[in-house]
């Protein structure tokens, strides 16, 4: 069984000119990577000296919104969440810096201080995605998502992008009690309002149908990482394509299971 070494997954990485000096926010499923020299861990210890390598933050999504029927919904001091065993071995290390968002946290590696400076608007927002969270930072520091071997309907960043341009039916209007409690003890409390489309159960699910304007647009590159194949792509380069699309649709782009048609995110005098 092929095992992958450090310098194999540097070469990867460089292969797919992955930036080592900006904010990335990879999803993944560690299962499609196969074995990496030190498992989970040792995976762990290579991206984050790639990406952190030249100044850069390395994210890993830690969400908790399986615990909203209870009465903590993120405890700072557990690596509890529902994303898998990377996001697990991420949310453990003391390395890392991890946010208070009470469903959507995420595990960031890099400098501290520019971490919690990025993280600061958590409990501002009544969304899990808003813009003042840490998905709202990754437009604003022109940074990256990284798909390891899943599509975009695990892209969360894109829920983001549907607040930024205030696309309705997304978001309940009504508002529910949250707690965090903090590794000194502190509950915090915030409200909330979760997502929500009347016309499907998981909007997300619909993400997919932006693979062939975000390719078309060159939003990002291909690679693998192990044996996953990847996706690395720019933040501000997907909203405006979305942005793009929602304009020129004049409707939501996700109603329909449908292809998003051409004529759609094709930009005026081009062919199709």
């Amino acid at each position: 069984m092929k095992v992958y070494s450090k310098k194999e997954i540097f070469a990867q990485l460089e292969a797919m000119q992955a930036p080592r000096d900006k904010m990335v926010l990879m999803h993944s499923s560690l299962r499609t990577v196969g074995s990496v020299e030190g498992g989970a861990k040792g995976l762990l210890d290579i991206l984050v000296e790639y990406f952190t390598g030249e100044g850069g933050l390395f994210c890993v999504p830690a969400h908790t919104w399986h615990n909203l029927d209870k009465e903590i919904t993120l405890d700072m001091s557990s690596s509890d969440n529902c994303l898998g065993y990377f996001s697990t071995v991420a949310a453990e290390d003391p390395r890392g810096y991890r946010t208070e968002s009470p469903t959507h946290s995420m595990v960031i590696f890099g400098d501290h201080s520019k971490a919690e400076a990025l993280a600061r608007g958590e409990l501002l927002a009544d969304t899990p995605t808003s813009p003042l969270t840490c998905y709202g930072k990754l437009y604003e520091e022109d940074g990256f998502v990284f798909l390891v071997g899943v599509a975009h309907n695990r892209n969360t960043y894109l829920h983001t992008v549907d607040e930024m341009l205030e696309i309705p039916n997304r978001m309940e209007k009504k508002s529910m009690t949250v707690a965090i409690r903090r590794k000194d003890g502190q509950v915090v409390k915030r409200s909330l309002r979760l997502f929500y489309t009347d016309y499907t159960e998981d909007i997300s699910d619909r993400f997919i149908k932006y693979e062939i304007p975000f390719r078309y647009h060159r939003c990002g590159r291909d690679g693998f990482l192990g044996n996953a194949p990847t996706q690395l792509l720019s933040a501000r380069k997907m909203k405006a394509v979305v942005e793009m699309i929602y304009k020129n649709s004049l409707t939501d782009p996700l109603k329909t299971e449908n292809p998003i048609e051409a004529k759609y995110f094709i930009n005026q005098g081009e062919k199709e």
